[in-house]
């Protein structure tokens, strides 16, 4: 797929988002029973745990994929730390307490190993030989 091409397709995504917001704002409820309510948020920290076990066994290797591990494990803590607060009801103090102890200064963390760490790009170089063709 060309560059240009991903990119209108992803900006057009962006842009059609946009008045989405505004028919998820009028008409979802201010609070909903949710079903699998516990095993949704253990498999999102048990995502947690993969991510950060393997940003740390990437970089400690040096592996070309820390970046991509560790921007997509600083994600998924800035989503943690989002639904935390907003979901936390009573325990808001509690919530904002981890997110910014814990969470954010994780994720800040993985956010810096990707962006510091350098990319090596392997390219595979095809050499042609020439054979003379005799007749």
């Amino acid at each position: 797929m060309r560059k240009d091409l991903v990119g209108r397709l992803l900006l057009a995504a962006g842009l059609a988002l946009v008045p989405w917001l505004a028919v998820l704002w009028t008409t979802l409820p201010d609070s909903y029973p949710a079903q699998h309510w516990r095993v949704a948020w253990v498999g999102f920290d048990a995502l947690e745990i993969v991510g950060l076990l393997t940003s740390a066994v990437l970089v400690r290797r040096g592996g070309h994929r820390a970046p991509l591990a560790s921007m997509a494990t600083a994600v998924l803590l800035l989503v943690d730390a989002w639904f935390d607060v907003m979901t936390a009801g009573h325990d808001v103090v509690f919530s904002l307490v981890l997110a910014c102890t814990l969470e954010l200064p994780l994720a800040a963390l993985c956010a810096v190993v990707a962006l510091r760490t350098p990319v090596v790009v392997v390219t595979q170089v095809t050499v042609v030989r020439q054979v003379a063709v005799h007749t």
